[in-house]
């Protein structure tokens, strides 16, 4: 072979790594992504949004170097398995599950994609991960609760916006928040015996359960309601407002949107937040980091919603205590 040949050959298989990396890295990459919420809530698209932004601001866009392909399965674990089946088919790079419901059936489905979480209350309790700082598999993401024991915070406020508080129900549906009766459930009861207040748990699975356990409490004054940390309660919240509102019912919840819906008062997370957050490891996964060596983070942001109209309309005079905490007071 001729030394120019020689040479024309050697720089094309120099130059072969570097254009196959430069075509690796443009290459149009696929996120999945499982909402258990209708497609329709106005909060769901709200969260969707953040996470779109945050993958947005890190040079991520859908249709330019992205495919992200959403699926929806409000509140129905056995949609949500149907759903996450549909996209491990699709094979994505990685995929971003809303809550503990949809994190628990994609996990069903691979054990090799990587999955992160967002908004997930226990994620040692629920086995997506051996550890929060070593998350050991394919599963990553973002706790919900920094731990069990804000029961005993949502319950202070509850009795301090509604000082009468003589009986408290704990609300959730056990399918969709399984983690609420090992991780919560005993918080609840102990700070309720320090409060002299009688804890209720209230499993709940239908618009019908709801009604009925929410009429139940306001057969007698003194009642009070908890809306757990539980993606049912979030989708069923038009009805749980309206239901406490006509029965007199003072309630407190986690999730900001039910507060700016028309709940009494909220304390928790902030959920956009985390979503936002959310985008960064999904981009560090498809740089190549492994979800097993992403630790679990809890939330760094916490907001504290209280309604004043609903408050006046239950009769209910806020402390200023309560009203100076507050990050957001609707009026």
């Amino acid at each position: 072979m001729r030394r120019r040949e020689f040479l024309s050959v050697l720089g094309a298989a120099a130059a072969w790594p570097l254009a196959a990396r430069a075509q690796q890295t443009d290459r149009v990459r696929r996120i999945g992504v499982l909402m258990g919420y209708d497609e329709a809530d106005p909060e769901a698209k709200a969260l969707l949004s953040e996470f779109t932004q945050g993958l947005s601001e890190l040079g991520r866009t859908d249709g330019r170097n992205l495919r992200v392909d959403v699926r929806w399965a409000p509140g129905r674990t056995d949609l949500m398995h149907t759903v996450a089946k549909e996209l491990v088919n699709l094979q994505p790079d990685v995929i971003l599950a809303d809550s503990t419901p949809v994190t628990a059936a994609l996990k069903r489905e691979t054990l090799t994609i990587p999955i992160v979480f967002a908004a997930v209350a226990d994620p040692v309790g629920s086995g997506f991960v051996a550890s929060l700082p070593r998350p050991g598999g394919n599963i990553t993401g973002f706790g919900s609760l920094e731990t069990g024991s804000m029961a005993s915070k949502w319950l202070e406020l509850l009795t301090g916006i509604a000082p009468g508080i003589k009986r408290a129900v704990m609300m959730f549906n056990p399918e969709t928040a399984p983690y609420i009766k090992s991780y919560v459930l005993p918080s609840f009861e102990a700070a309720a015996r320090s409060l002299r207040v009688a804890p209720i748990a209230a499993p709940v699975h239908s618009d019908a359960e709801i009604e009925m356990v929410i009429t139940e409490l306001a057969r007698e004054p003194g009642g009070g309601l908890l809306g757990m940390p539980d993606n049912f309660v979030e989708i069923h919240r038009a009805l749980i407002i309206s239901l406490a509102a006509r029965n007199n019912v003072p309630a407190v919840y986690q999730t900001p949107v039910i507060a700016r819906d028309g709940g009494l008062l909220s304390y928790g997370a902030d959920f956009r937040d985390i979503f936002h957050r959310a985008a960064r490891y999904v981009d560090s996964i498809l740089h190549g980091a492994k979800p097993s060596e992403l630790p679990v983070q809890l939330p760094t942001k916490y907001l504290m919603v209280v309604n004043l109209k609903t408050a006046i309309m239950l009769g209910l005079t806020v402390p200023p205590s309560i009203l100076l905490s507050a990050d957001e007071v609707i009026e």
